[in-house]
């Protein structure tokens, strides 16, 4: 989809049907899949167990059926792991949506333009530097700062991989999209030039953990960080849709959206600030994992046009949906070993990438 078609009027009749039933959709297939994520896995676990377990927790007795390991298993392991999963794919699709607005074109992508790699490279500074050795005084700092100080980390990577993108690719108010997926590699090759760096000073410790945030993963969930990531990915999420006019504005041209009234640097940088949040936190917090932020946003304006008060929770909805299916795969494809959910979503994302390509063939050229 190129800039002309998303700079139709968002306000158009023939869009007003189709966004309400378009969200309902999505937050059903949203609640399929997620019913369906809670009972499979290397334990089955019924929908009749579920309720049990659930009306237990409020002084219900346990059927025979239901064991102490079925219960930790669905409330310690497998349910903050199906929350963190909304969570992430909704704060990936809304940061993709909202990325592709700025830019003003359907590829960019936390992952793909560097925002996620800048994000892990600051993570796997903090891994390494804050294990002590040579850099024990990083290692006490990262200690009393814990659980935080991956999250910052990430949020400082993932905004200055994000600053510098926006600078190098845009130049009066426009974005070469040309340039911005030059520098989007450039940036890529930098910050993993970086983590091989880290790689090589890390103990095997560091090593496991590096390995997770390069492929990507919940399987670390726990609801002691869930609920602090949930409600950020929420509270930016409401913010983001508010957002939504005067992205909309932007789709016209910045001096168009200054016209109507909106002070389009301003608006530029909260926006950017706020999506490097969301991929520097959720980078933290699951690894790198790519392609939901394309799929995501990119689907719902095919569906519903291009109005960022509808793409944006609409983005949220499905990328949740991807997330949770590809983490389900990852979780039964090889059971009772496990995918990392990295390789899961770039076998969706990639060929998808290629198709957008060729799609857009004639402004790269």
């Amino acid at each position: 989809m190129n800039s002309a078609s998303w700079a139709t009027a968002v306000d158009g009749s023939s869009w007003r049907a189709r966004p309400v039933v378009a969200l309902a959709v999505l937050a059903a297939l949203l609640l399929a899949v997620g019913l369906l994520a809670i009972q499979t896995g290397a334990i089955a676990i019924s929908m009749r167990q579920i309720v049990a377990i659930v009306i237990a927790q409020f002084g219900g007795a346990l059927p025979d059926d239901v064991t102490p390991q079925t219960v930790a298993v669905l409330l310690s392991i497998r349910l903050p792991r199906i929350v963190l999963g909304i969570a992430a794919g909704a704060g990936l699709g809304a940061a993709g949506a909202v990325l592709q607005g700025v830019f003003r074109n359907p590829l960019a992508d936390p992952m793909l333009i560097g925002v996620s790699s800048g994000a892990a490279l600051a993570v796997t500074g903090v891994i390494v530097l804050g294990g002590g050795g040579t850099f024990a005084a990083l290692a006490d700092l990262s200690n009393i700062a814990s659980p935080l100080m991956l999250p910052i980390a990430g949020f400082i990577g993932g905004l200055a991989a994000t600053t510098l993108l926006y600078r190098v690719s845009t130049h009066e108010g426009r974005t070469s999209l040309t340039t911005m997926l030059l520098a989007g590699i450039a940036i890529n090759a930098l910050a993993f030039s970086g983590i091989g760096m880290f790689t090589t000073i890390a103990s095997n410790e560091q090593l496991r953990n590096i390995s997770f945030w390069n492929f990507g993963s919940l399987a670390g969930a726990g609801f002691e960080h869930v609920g602090v990531i949930v409600i950020l990915v929420v509270a930016v999420c409401i913010v983001l849709t508010r957002m939504g006019p005067g992205l909309n504005a932007l789709l016209l041209g910045d001096s168009e959206a200054r016209h109507l009234g909106f002070d389009t640097q301003a608006l530029k940088r909260n926006v950017i600030a706020l999506s490097a949040l969301l991929a520097g936190v959720l980078v933290a917090a699951c690894g790198v994992i790519g392609f939901v932020a394309l799929v995501a946003p990119h689907v719902v304006r095919l569906i519903c046009g291009p109005d960022h008060r509808i793409v944006i929770p609409g983005a949220a909805l499905l990328g949740a949906t991807l997330l949770l299916g590809a983490d389900l795969v990852a979780r039964v494809v090889v059971s009772p070993a496990e995918l990392p959910i990295g390789i899961v979503t770039a076998l969706l994302g990639a060929p998808f990438f290629l198709w957008l390509l060729m799609r857009n063939r004639e402004r790269l050229a």
